[in-house]
């Protein structure tokens, strides 16, 4: 029978099976939705914009409403900044699904929800319960600002009006 070190399946296993290791890791890492890539930019445009166009269709639809919103808010020229929301959410929400001028859309309207966060759930003024709400409305917009920054960055991938 032959010694231990002269079997060298048996002897190589462990560095074959790390260097296998080391090689699923990379493309884990590296490639794992390379050819996914395109649809999962789209998906996202769609869940990052959704919220937006169906918020921007209840402003549209309940103009004075909004206005009113806006005032009790203490927002600067409520008409205008209405109008701001309408137009933001609602068709550049649109248009960022159809992914048209994708990269500076979704710039703009990373800065738009920052700013509703820092106008619409000033968490820090508040006392609980309202507090708590408010600060989770917070954070959740900084998110959706993460998710557009994002899209700013890689672009709205093929499956867009850009193309890209």
């Amino acid at each position: 029978m032959a010694p231990f070190c002269c079997l060298p399946e048996i002897h190589r296993a462990p560095a074959r099976v790390e260097r296998d290791y080391v090689h699923w890791n990379a493309t884990m890492r590296y490639s794992l939705f390379d050819g996914q890539r395109d649809i999962i930019i789209l998906i996202a445009r769609v869940l990052l914009m959704i919220l937006f166009i169906l918020s921007g269709w209840a402003k549209l639809t309940g103009f004075d409403g909004t206005v009113g919103y806006m005032t009790s808010l203490g927002a600067p020229a409520p008409m205008l900044a209405a109008a701001v929301a309408v137009i933001m959410e609602f068709f550049v929400g649109i248009i960022l699904i159809l992914g048209f001028y994708t990269r500076p859309l979704a710039f703009l309207f990373a800065l738009f929800v920052l700013g509703t966060a820092l106008i619409g759930h000033p968490f820090w003024n508040m006392v609980d319960p309202e507090r708590a709400a408010n600060m989770t409305q917070f954070l959740k917009n900084l998110s959706i600002v993460g998710g557009l920054l994002l899209l700013a960055v890689s672009g709205p991938g093929r499956f867009s009006l850009d193309g890209r």
